[in-house]
């Protein structure tokens, strides 16, 4: 098996152009979707459900996943008191990044101007009330959602905060029993890996989920909704690239992280996210390329899973440019106008709705009502979250996809803040050399997602 595999990863660097790397495959799947959605659109639609299959797939895997990598990580790696001072570390960063998204939204929003010009007409209040039955959660009711009833229908919804309390409190729990715990450890061990190799089996299907997901996009919503509000969608992605450029690049900077090959190991997670709109269909592989990536599987068990609720860059970023964005087209419709002051006061509460954004259905659009009805003149809010409902999933692609970049980059930074971050490693990604390595330590999961061109 052994000797298969090396064969496989030295095959790696001479690949035929017949037999592109995921990524590529991933990148393809985009591209013909998006051409399928727009030829012919009803292809579009009636192919929808091989995108659900893939979605499927993958949140059969989070569950067990986190689970067993969170118990591993904090009882078998005897992390315990490690998991506090962690989890400060991870919270005070994300706060420090969340916030830049903030004001880098603020900014660009106010030099753009998209919502100059466009006026608030009276439309269909049926998107309104499917928002509105939904509500961002306070902080009392994060923190209190946090403490699942029922560990089981945790892990039925696929609610990921309730399931990373849980695991830390059973992995506490396991290593407070010490010997007799192990037999636990040893099968969350042998869980752990199943799982990164069911993932790699499922990242086979991603090209098809992705197509689909994309021909399905561009079917719905046909290509002229790019001309519509498209000063807005092209702000956002502007702001999104600033971000990445500056708030990224500067904690890449600062925390010594090799550049290309973090590039190397995000592109397919990212890749993901982006065409399915979902951070859910990125995670496991995230979580498997950040630990080949050299970040302790303690640290990526805790932080990533966290950060998907409160370490939303590109959510918080889109909330800032989307609420003044209204405010601009109510100032056209009535005149209304909102200083700068004002914008200041409604980021300030962003800083804090943003956090209930966990597992709330259309999180974004949920928080965006809710402080837009306490800003603006009164109906003015519904009606501006009605207008960016149709372009929403298009700039939801780019929020998602900064999302997941930004909980990869957190677990590095936390990692080196700990002192745990493994350069050596992390040089290594993606190379022969590291698919040696993890036959050697008997990871063939990670060594297979080396051999199939990661």
């Amino acid at each position: 098996m052994t000797m298969v595999m090396t064969a496989k990863v030295s095959q790696r660097t001479r690949r035929p152009w017949y037999r592109p790397s995921l990524t590529v495959q991933i990148m393809i799947g985009l591209v013909v979707g998006g051409v399928i959605g727009w030829l012919r659109p009803d292809w579009g639609n009636a192919v929808y459900f091989l995108r659900d299959i893939f979605i499927n797939l993958i949140k059969s895997i989070i569950a067990p996943l986190v689970f067993s990598t969170i118990v591993v990580g904090i009882a078998g790696a005897g992390a315990l008191r490690k998991v506090g001072r962690m989890g400060i570390k991870a919270l005070i960063y994300f706060e420090i990044v969340t916030t830049a998204a903030l004001f880098i939204g603020l900014a660009v929003v106010n030099f753009t101007k998209p919502g100059a010009g466009v006026t608030l007409a009276a439309t269909s209040t049926d998107v309104i009330k499917t928002i509105e039955q939904s509500h961002p959660k306070t902080l009392v009711e994060t923190i209190v959602h946090a403490f699942p009833s029922s560990v089981i229908e945790a892990m039925v919804r696929g609610d990921v905060l309730q399931i990373v309390m849980f695991s830390v409190l059973f992995a506490l729990a396991v290593s407070a029993i010490g010997e007799k715990g192990k037999p636990i450890i040893r099968a969350m061990e042998s869980l752990s890996q199943i799982m990164f190799k069911f993932t790699n089996y499922v990242m086979l299907f991603a090209p098809i989920g992705v197509g689909a997901a994309m021909a399905h996009t561009i079917g719905t919503q046909g290509p002229g909704v790019l001309v519509n509000l498209a000063k807005l969608i092209g702000s956002l992605y502007l702001a999104l690239v600033i971000f990445i450029l500056s708030i990224f690049g500067l904690v890449i900077w600062i925390a010594r992280i090799p550049l290309r090959q973090f590039v190397r190991a995000v592109r397919e997670p990212a890749a993901l996210a982006f065409a399915t709109t979902s951070s859910e269909s990125a995670l496991p592989k995230a979580m498997e390329s950040m630990e080949r990536f050299g970040v302790p599987r303690h640290i990526v068990g805790f932080v990533m899973p966290t950060g998907y609720s409160f370490n939303l860059d590109g959510s918080t970023l889109y909330l800032a440019l989307a609420s003044v964005f209204v405010a601009q087209a109510a100032e056209t419709t009535t005149g209304w106008h909102m200083g700068f002051g004002q914008q200041i006061v409604m980021m300030l509460t962003l800083m804090f709705t943003s956090k209930g954004v966990a597992a709330v259905p259309r999180a974004s659009l949920v928080i965006l009502l809710a402080t837009l009805n306490s800003f603006l003149p009164s109906g003015l809010g519904p009606i501006g979250v009605a207008i960016i409902f149709g372009v929403d999933e298009l700039m939801d692609m780019g929020r998602t996809c900064v999302n997941v970049i930004g909980n990869c980059l957190a677990t590095v930074v936390v990692a080196r803040w700990e002192k745990e971050f493994d350069e050596r490693r992390a040089h290594m990604f993606g190379t022969p050399a590291e698919a040696e390595l993890d036959l050697k330590s008997g990871d063939v999961a990670f060594a297979d997602a080396v051999a199939q061109g990661d």
